[in-house]
């Protein structure tokens, strides 16, 4: 690597569209590093932002509103390239002079766009006359702004693009950062590496890299610790930090009784050295039984925020303590991600809203003694696996379902009891297990059991049982920001409702959860 991959970067203003971190995947799938504001951003920000290119998301206000939400002026006079996203493409004919206006025949779902006018953003990029393309707006542009040709259209929206050449001002009506528009991915390509004039430089070789690099400047020669989950992302950031300091790291592994069934000794087995796996990381782990700390701090809890503020305090508290132990420790390393900090982030105006808090972001408590090491917090999702692969983890760690911080106390709805995790434990590893053997487990995204303190009534034998209920989750997703219930086959849903009650005292039912996200989440709390 020989430039800063920071270097050429695309600024994403957030109008507060749900697709919003779309954008930002597709431009980082394009290899260009980008970051998502808040359509608030001030012009000196802008400014010190210094972006390669800018992309006015979409957003749930019409543009008709007095008060609607407007992009920066320094947005259309820095002389960088800007494309307009659904509410993006209104606010920017708006603010330059054209006409925007609420029309009776809207458009949600496909469409077909016709291409009118010859482009920099189409070029190379549509192969006829048309594409298929995503549309969901109300409001609609009715005169393009001065110095604007109109590019494309549809069946009922007139002015579907437009773009002003001279000065790099672009817009389109549809969403090209869902899959659902068939050229979508290749048009942001084209616009932030070929109007943009970027590179390509935001590579997994290259954050690696970049990462390691950071690492060593930040840390210098002082002792890490790291909080060692097994999952994902906690273990790409122990790959990172073997090649960057292993020696000085010390990895601690909290059993908080929250754990999936068999995880701790699993955890131990891949990563602790001397545990017999010859491609353990180099580092010193140690196993901490915590599980009386957790439980005693959840007793008498319900509330999913309250559970998790607890477990994240419990957390640290336990990691301070460990942490203390240890000569030199001054650095707690953890694996906080770019959608972490996004969700549990609003704007300065509020028009986005926290949905949960994450334990990674939301639960340090102001008197943390160590410093924290987050490589991973530029990242997303499928950038951490990118990331894990070219390390050398397995893809049987890398492509691990999520599993939240707080582990099964936020899939046992309400107070969290010990004897509820055991059940749980053993009802989720069913889950899965029938998944492996259907070969199901890569073709989903995330699932996982829920326990339902909720009694129901079952027959067993010739005798009825009154006990609690387990519901089965399973959802489709790429980006995890929006989800659909995973249609699995009937036969394997009955398999795994039977085993679960057959095999397990104490559950008399089985569900299964047929909400996408939006609008449910893919957690129940």
């Amino acid at each position: 690597m020989t430039a800063d991959i920071h270097d050429e970067r695309i600024l994403v203003l957030d109008f507060g569209a749900q697709y919003t971190q779309l954008i930002a995947r597709r431009v980082r799938e394009a290899g260009v590093y980008c970051e998502i504001r808040a359509f608030d951003l001030g012009d000196a920000a802008v400014r010190a932002f210094a972006p390669s290119g800018i992309i006015l998301s979409g957003g749930p206000n019409s543009v008709t509103q007095a008060d609607a939400p407007r992009a920066p002026d320094i947005v259309f006079s820095s002389g960088v390239p800007v494309l307009g996203i659904c509410y993006g493409m209104q606010t920017m004919a708006a603010q330059l002079g054209g006409m925007v206006n609420h029309v009776h025949e809207q458009e949600f779902g496909h469409a077909r766009v016709n291409l009118l006018a010859r482009s920099a953003l189409f070029e190379g990029v549509v192969g006829g006359d048309f594409f298929d393309a995503w549309m969901s707006h109300g409001d609609q542009v009715t005169a393009a702004p001065p110095g604007f040709a109109v590019l494309a259209s549809t069946a009922t929206a007139p002015i579907a693009a437009m773009a002003d050449e001279a000065r790099r001002l672009y817009a389109v009506q549809f969403h090209p950062e869902v899959t659902h528009t068939a050229c979508g991915a290749a048009l942001l390509a084209r616009f932030v590496r070929d109007i943009c004039g970027c590179c390509g430089l935001w590579t997994a070789a290259n954050i690696i890299e970049d990462a390691v690099a950071r690492i060593r400047a930040t840390v210098g020669t002082d002792r890490v610790v790291l909080g060692l989950s097994g999952g994902v992302d906690s273990s790409v950031v122990a790959a990172l930090l073997a090649r960057a300091i292993g020696g000085q790291v010390t990895a601690i592994f909290v059993d908080n009784g929250l754990l999936r069934l068999g995880e701790g000794d699993e955890v131990m087995q891949v990563f602790a050295a001397g545990s017999g796996n010859v491609n353990a990381l180099p580092l010193q782990v140690r196993r901490v039984d915590a599980q009386e700390e957790f439980l005693g701090a959840l007793a008498g809890v319900s509330d999913p925020e309250a559970k998790r503020k607890a477990i994240g305090r419990t957390f640290i508290e336990v990691f301070d303590r460990e942490a203390n132990s240890i000569p030199g420790v001054r650095w707690l390393a953890q694996g906080t991600i770019y959608p972490d900090v996004v969700e549990s982030a609003a704007t300065r105006h509020g028009k986005s809203h926290v949905i949960k808090s994450h334990h990674n972001v939301g639960g340090l408590p102001h008197n943390m003694k160590l410093g924290l090491v987050e490589p991973l917090r530029e990242l997303f999702k499928d950038e951490v696996r990118a990331v894990g692969l070219a390390l050398g983890l397995p893809e049987s760690l890398v492509f691990r379902h999520p599993f939240p911080g707080p582990g099964l106390g936020v899939r046992i709805l309400g107070e969290v009891k010990r004897e509820y995790a055991d059940v749980l434990r053993r009802a989720d590893a069913i889950f899965i297990e029938e998944l492996r053997a259907a070969d199901l487990y890569r073709a989903v995204g995330q699932a996982f059991a829920v326990y339902l303190p909720v009694g129901s009534v079952g027959v067993v034998g010739d005798a009825r049982r009154y006990e609690h209920v387990i519901a089965l989750r399973c959802v489709e997703t790429t980006d995890f920001m929006t989800a659909d219930w995973s249609q699995l086959p009937h036969e394997l849903l009955g398999r795994v409702a039977r085993r679960i009650v057959n095999e397990i005292s104490g559950v008399s039912r089985v569900v299964y959860d047929i909400t996408s996200k939006p609008p449910g989440t893919i957690e129940w709390e």
